[in-house]
């Protein structure tokens, strides 16, 4: 009888609630029908005012940050007329004084940078052409792609480097079938400036590109800090011309890659590992260097942070639908004169994290394993090499009385 009681209490109590929450909820519903259709903006901010950074890229990239912000360009922000909203930022700071043409020297970044005369020239030149993302094509290969490729093979080369261009084509950027897959190579190259002590090697380039068809040429200083603008520019080609490859190694002409095993390694992939993949030599916890000595050195009036997770720039392996969203992100992103730090900040903004593979060896291999064939057989990249080397390792590989089961583990 006591149970049957507490059952019908419990019950009245739970209708009694339930009859409360109706009237309530019907209460604020009939409260809103009497208020008018105007969007209420509130006085108060729920977000911090923006600190604008002393640090030149750190400031272009809270610009574009807040370019491309969806609420501050929409209209309910925009046409906002309320006095007692405080705006974000200042308006003198989004003002851009730069010439409208991205493509010519931006004369104004001397005065915001504020040691500028002090800096090295490499600096200077990246710092007065940082703006421009977009340059013309010089040597082209159409029809590349017309059947997509299994795996691209983007090596990063300067005009000068024949000896290693070809010794990759005779040894692991051998285009065609390969394991039964589709490879397709090609070298990514500038403009050697006669001001940079080049020669005149257009003659030479133009018969290498319709000779072997995988030279692309963009006409572009070729220097360091601009690999970063051969990033873009390849991205551009790969999303134009090449959307179809189902993956990408990108890497230098001066290291040996394991063609096979990276093919054997992509094989076995499905899902979401091959759809995201970003594979190679994973550097975490990095800065930039301060040391004006050091050939990576940047100053603290150009970058203040810490650096993302970033694959070191010898190379590094990732999926076509990567390459694509690497692409669309990077046009979010200031240009940053170290190349693979400027992917990993595109793949830190696209939520992903390069993954670290022991078959990338970036920083070589124990001396006493270099002269070891089997040593090579089970990694996918090393670096760095010589094209004689690099033709000498590979026919290591060819060989097929090569039995690598008992290579010691402290060669991997």
């Amino acid at each position: 009888m006591q149970v049957s009681r507490l059952k019908t209490r419990i019950l009245c109590l739970m209708i009694v609630n339930g009859v409360i929450f109706i009237l309530v909820d019907l209460s604020r519903k009939l409260g809103q029908d009497k208020q008018s259709d105007k969007v209420l903006i509130s006085d108060k901010r729920f977000w911090k005012k923006q600190v604008v950074s002393e640090a030149f890229w750190n400031r272009r990239q809270q610009r574009l940050d807040y370019f491309h912000n969806p609420l501050f360009t929409s209209p309910v922000y925009s046409n906002s007329t309320s006095a007692n909203v405080e705006p974000v930022v200042s308006a003198d700071w989004l003002n851009d004084t730069s010439p409208e043409d991205p493509c010519e020297p931006d004369h104004a970044v001397a005065t915001q940078v504020k040691d500028y005369d002090s800096l090295p020239e490499r600096f200077k030149d990246f710092l007065l052409y940082m703006r421009c993302r977009s340059y013309p094509m010089l040597i082209d290969q159409p029809g590349l792609c017309s059947e997509a490729p299994f795996l691209l093979l983007a090596v990063k080369s300067l005009a000068p480097h024949f000896d290693r261009r070809q010794a990759i084509r005779e040894a692991w950027g051998r285009a065609g079938l390969v394991s039964g897959h589709k490879v397709v190579t090609v070298f990514l190259l500038g403009n050697a400036m006669t001001t940079d002590h080049f020669p005149d090697l257009k003659g030479m380039l133009q018969h290498e590109a319709g000779l072997h068809k995988d030279i692309l040429q963009w006409d572009y200083r070729d220097s360091f800090f601009n690999l970063t603008v051969k990033e873009v520019l390849f991205l551009d080609w790969l999303a134009d011309k090449c959307p179809t490859a189902h993956y990408i190694f990108k890497g230098d002409d001066d290291v040996f890659v394991n063609t096979r095993r990276i093919l054997t390694y992509l094989s076995g992939l499905k899902g979401n590992k091959a759809r995201d993949l970003f594979i190679g030599d994973v550097i975490t916890g990095a800065g930039p260097h301060r040391d004006k000595k050091l050939k990576y050195y940047i100053p603290e009036s150009l970058f203040m942070g810490q650096y993302p997770p970033y694959a070191g720039g010898g190379g590094y392996l990732y999926s076509g639908e990567v390459g694509l969203r690497l692409r669309n992100i990077s046009q979010h992103i200031s240009l940053y004169p170290i190349d693979d730090v400027y992917t990993g900040m595109c793949l830190e903004r696209l939520g992903l994290a390069p993954e670290k593979h022991k078959g990338f060896k970036t920083f070589n291999i124990e001396e006493k394993y270099r002269d070891n064939a089997c040593a090579y057989e089970g990694l996918m990249l090393v670096h760095s090499r010589t094209p004689q080397e690099v033709i000498h390792i590979w026919s290591w590989l060819q060989d097929p009385t090569l039995n690598c089961q008992t290579v010691t583990k402290d060669s991997k």
